[in-house]
């Protein structure tokens, strides 16, 4: 059995009106970082994160960029079908510029339905991302896609 989330507090109206804003900023991030995995841009890649910031042991945005540009050249055109999924996305807010997001993530290769090659699943896994908001913008600070739930 699937452990139950704690009830969201409520606060007043204005945290709530904050907190939703923030929310859809912290999702609209996560879209640019998947769109910018999935096309291989290794600079809005990198913008997606803080100057410091980390994918698993890869950190600072050079060493980003270079992850992605050396994704680039070992896929070559078998990279054109990638296609990242976040689903089941729970976004918990540390205070007013943090905030975690946990989720479940997919990789999956191939092209539309009724393509010649037919969606293949790569790889799946748990996440949990912490993300900070810097100069009016979240950005990742840490992404973390080995994250393993401690009650499930």
């Amino acid at each position: 059995t699937l452990p139950t989330p704690p009830a969201p507090a409520i606060g007043s109206v204005d945290t709530v009106v904050r907190e939703a804003a923030e929310r859809a900023a912290i999702e609209k991030l996560m879209w640019e970082y998947v769109a910018a995995a999935d096309s291989l841009d290794a600079e809005a890649y990198a913008a997606t994160f803080t100057p410091d910031g980390a994918f698993l042991q890869t950190k600072g945005r050079d060493a980003l960029k270079g992850m992605i540009n050396g994704m680039r050249t070992n896929m070559g055109t078998r990279s054109a079908g990638m296609h990242h999924t976040m689903s089941n996305m729970n976004i918990e807010f540390l205070s007013p510029t943090r905030a975690r997001v946990y989720y479940y993530w997919q990789t999956v290769f191939g092209g539309p339905a009724g393509a010649a090659t037919p969606p293949r699943v790569a790889a799946v896994g748990r996440g949990m991302d912490d993300v900070v908001k810097t100069n009016g913008k979240w950005l990742i600070q840490n992404r973390n896609v080995s994250y393993k739930h401690p009650t499930l």
